[in-house]
């Protein structure tokens, strides 16, 4: 099909914790969220060329610490903060289980990247996933996505788990740096 890569387009994979604002546990209010300095600038960059979304396995909704409202209110303001600097975040996935659970939109598990592919028309073979766990990358290689692994976050401690052909970067601008010179 002659006009594939016109109709479907190329998306940006973001989890949250780690790689867009600080991990700092499960966050039950928007006062805790606390963005990288480099978030604003490297999505406004991003999205020039990309969809962007939002990923993110919050199992302190299955164990009781935090509440599929607190989640929301969380995201919400997420996404009402980036869009104050016009970086627009086309949908936002929640997987509120606990990995014990083994649900079918737990990351690595690509649901929520089959329905992104579906409900928007996405190439996920010409987009990527950026996060800072190693479920992240093997989130995007179930797909054939490109997987970019983040040190920020989680990343430093769980490094040695990855696969030898994992791109790792420093954080969120490296990654945006790396995707921006293929696009």
């Amino acid at each position: 099909m002659k006009n594939n890569k016109n109709r479907f387009r190329r998306a940006v994979f973001l989890d949250r914790d780690g790689t867009i604002i600080e991990d700092r546990g499960d966050l039950s209010h928007p006062s805790q969220v606390v963005f990288y300095d480099d978030t604003v600038p490297s999505l406004q960059r991003l999205q020039e060329k990309f969809e962007l979304f939002l990923v993110t396995n919050q199992s302190g909704v299955a164990k009781g610490v935090i509440s599929i409202e607190d989640v929301e209110r969380v995201n919400t303001y997420v996404v009402g903060h980036l869009a104050e600097f016009g970086i627009r975040i086309v949908n936002t996935y929640v997987c509120p289980h606990a990995r014990i659970d083994n649900c079918r939109c737990i990351k690595p598990k690509p649901y929520f990247l089959r329905k992104a592919e579906r409900d928007h028309q996405i190439d996920l073979k010409r987009s990527y996933v950026i996060g800072d766990h190693p479920h992240d990358a093997e989130f995007g290689k179930n797909v054939n996505a490109n997987a970019i692994y983040l040190l920020s976050g989680h990343g430093i401690k769980h490094r040695d788990e990855l696969d030898d052909d994992t791109v790792v970067v420093n954080g969120i601008r490296e990654a945006v740096e790396l995707i921006l010179k293929d696009a």
